[in-house]
Formats: structure tokens, sequence, C-alpha cells
């Protein structure tokens, strides 16, 4: 078989043509920049993730960055985060100025560890006097919320900003004392991402921040179309971070599908999970996706942005797909502290080990709800025989 690793065509099929009916008006009215479509985005998207307030921007790096910037973080200012992320957590930070202080990961999860943090806080706080630390930013990986309880009980315990990185947790449920919440509604704010690959993607880039807090919500709007709020006159330093009214227009068509494509990820993933069983390869070494909060009263406990799982001979494995025209990816095969870009902060190999040891285990299978049981079958079956 030739098993793409997400198909958007086939999923674009579903939609076309309410994206073809809207279009000729949207062409017609020739407002390109904020404006209607990225109002009514904003409040739609705040209401699937619970919050009072969504601020559109132009992507989700921009969306790190400008909550940053609107919580007031500046240079030489520490904001801690995971190493096992994609570059844009850590490349919000530096942009800024500010100082990324990595923390190791759960090696179920490979989310934020929160042991690891109350250590890394300790030490840093109570132990050297550390009053840099201004923010944290938790990462919602692959589709399943960091352990938010206790890293709020932490940021709380310090008086740190957090803002939630859920550029791949869209709809993801958590349960907390006050109730169930969503990805982005725990925080100071959480921020999104709409690439094209995400469960709700564009047809380009684009990213949105999720508040609750009206100040910091005005703030957002300030600093995204260059700190002015009267054309030419400039209140502070923003700078062009808008949400084009194009990909607006196109992601609140897609946005009422979002429901049936988080449902197909679910049921695609708990079809893995359970031949991935049967099949014996767990008793290989194959480790499938631990969704943590199953059973805690949450529904979307994971939205399955990737399916995960850690493998021996991860790279000899992936070969072996490839062969067999299976696609498949590795996020993130060097973690942050690795990276030659992040040389000058002075980490060494061997400093987060189980992000390290996640790095070289973690191999994304193709998941979405388009996939048919032949396409799973075929899969299972291949990886069945690269392990004998």
């Amino acid at each position: 078989m030739n098993i793409p690793f997400l198909d958007l065509k086939k999923q674009y099929r579903e939609y076309e043509k309410e994206i073809l009916d809207r279009l000729p008006g949207f062409l017609a009215d020739q407002k390109f920049i904020l404006g209607e479509e990225v109002r009514l985005l904003e409040d739609e998207v705040a209401a699937v993730c619970g919050t009072d307030y969504g601020v559109g921007v132009s992507s989700g790096s921009d969306a790190l960055i400008i909550s940053l910037m609107a919580l007031g973080i500046q240079r030489d200012d520490v904001v801690v985060t995971t190493p096992f992320t994609f570059f844009a957590t850590a490349g919000a930070i530096s942009r800024l100025g500010a100082v990324p202080l990595f923390c190791d990961i759960d090696p179920v999860t490979y989310n934020l560890s929160p042991e690891r943090l109350d250590d890394l806080l300790t030490a840093e706080i109570e132990d050297h006097g550390n009053t840099r630390i201004k923010a944290v930013i938790p990462v919602h990986l692959y589709g399943q919320c960091c352990d938010m309880n206790d890293i709020l009980t932490l940021t709380e315990k310090y008086g740190l900003s957090v803002i939630e990185d859920a550029a791949q947790a869209v709809g993801t449920e958590y349960a907390t004392a006050e109730g169930i919440k969503q990805a982005c509604g725990m925080g100071d704010c959480g921020i999104l991402s709409f690439f094209p690959s995400k469960n709700l993607g564009a047809f380009g880039d684009g990213g949105m921040v999720l508040t609750n807090d009206g100040e910091l919500a005005d703030k957002l709007r300030l600093l995204r179309v260059h700190g002015s709020i009267n054309k030419y006159f400039y209140e502070t330093l923003g700078g062009n971070f808008r949400l084009d009214a194009l990909q607006a227009m196109i992601l609140r068509v897609k946005l009422k599908h979002l429901n049936g494509w988080i449902e197909g990820r679910m049921e695609k993933a708990a079809y893995y999970d359970r031949r991935f069983q049967e099949s014996g390869l767990t008793n290989k070494g194959v480790q499938t996706p631990a969704a943590v909060f199953k059973g805690c009263g949450v529904t979307r406990h994971h939205t399955y942005h990737q399916y995960v799982i850690s493998a021996p001979r991860r790279d000899e494995l992936q070969a072996f797909l490839t062969d067999r025209g299976v696609a498949s990816a590795i996020y993130y095969p060097l973690c942050l502290h690795q990276q030659k870009c992040f040389a000058d902060l002075g980490y060494k190999t061997g400093d987060f080990p189980e992000a390290e040891t996640a790095a070289g285990e973690v191999l994304a299978l193709p998941i979405y709800g388009e996939m048919t049981e032949d396409q799973q079958e075929f899969i299972i079956g291949t990886i069945e025989e690269f392990y004998g």
C-alpha cells in the first residue's frame, strides 16, 4: 500500500462545497485584513476552548511571541519549558532576548514533568534566590494535556505566568479541581496553531491566543497591529501579527467539522491500541500512547494530533515502513538543548535523560479519520513483520 502520513485531500472533499459557496461573497467584499470573519472566528474558537476571549494572529509561533510580550517578558527574563517540543516554543523566548530554562519530561506522556519542575523551581528560586524566572510554558504534546493541576500549584506558589502551548491540542480536555477544562483555558493564556497539518488547520499559517483576562486580550489586540490604536499613532512596540480574513473564513468552515475529525482520530487510536495488544507487539517492546487521564471523567483525554509509539530499533523500523509505502515521522529527533542554535545556553547531552531517550525511540504513525481499516491493518502487519 501507499499510505500517506496525512491525507488532507481526502479530508478537503468533506467541506469543499462549503468553501466554494462562501468564496465568491468573500472575494466580492475585498476585506482581507482582520474584520468580521476574524472576529467571528475568535468568538467561535473561544467557545470551543471554554475561554472568554480569542485573539487571532498570524501563526502559532507568533502566538507564543505575542503572548510573552503581553505578559511583560523582557530581555534576560527566564522562562521554563520542555526541551522535547517543536523549536518555536523555545525560539519565541529567545527572540525576545529572554532565556529558555529547560525542564525534563515525564517518560510516559512526554509532557513537562511536574516533579522535575518542582525540583527545578526549588533549586533556582528557593535555594539560589533566583527572581529572574517569570513564566512557564507547558506544551500539550501530541494532543494530551500536561498535568496542569500540579503545574499550576507550582506556578501559583512562585507567582509565575503560564502560557499553555496547545498547538497540537485543540479540543483536548483535562479534569481540574474546578471541573473539566479545555486546553488553553487553564493558564494566563493558551496558544493554538492553525498550520495546515493541525487538527484544525488553515490553508496556510495562522494562530490564536486564548485567555479569560480581558486586559490581556486588549494588550494582545494592540500588539498584533504594531501597537497602534489609531492609525499612525503608536502606544507601544508591537508587530504585524494579524490573522488574514481569508484564513479565518476557511477556519470557520472547518471548525464545524472539528468534533467529527477528533472523534475519528480517537476511534483510529483505539483501533491501533487494540491491534497492537492483540498482535503481541506490546510484548516486544512497542509502547502505544498512554492516555493517562482516561477515566477521569474526561471524554477527550487525548485528541491524537499524533499517534506516537515508542519502538525498539526505531530508525530501522521507520526505514522498513518507508520501503513498504507507509509514511511516518519523528517528533522530535533531537532535543532543543542539543540544537546548535541553543549552544550558548550551556547544556550538554545527558542533562535531560528522559527527553533524550524519547528522541531516540518515538515514531508517529499515520492517523486521521479518513483512514481505512485495511490501511491500519497493513501498518500493524508491516510492524509485525519487522519484529518477526
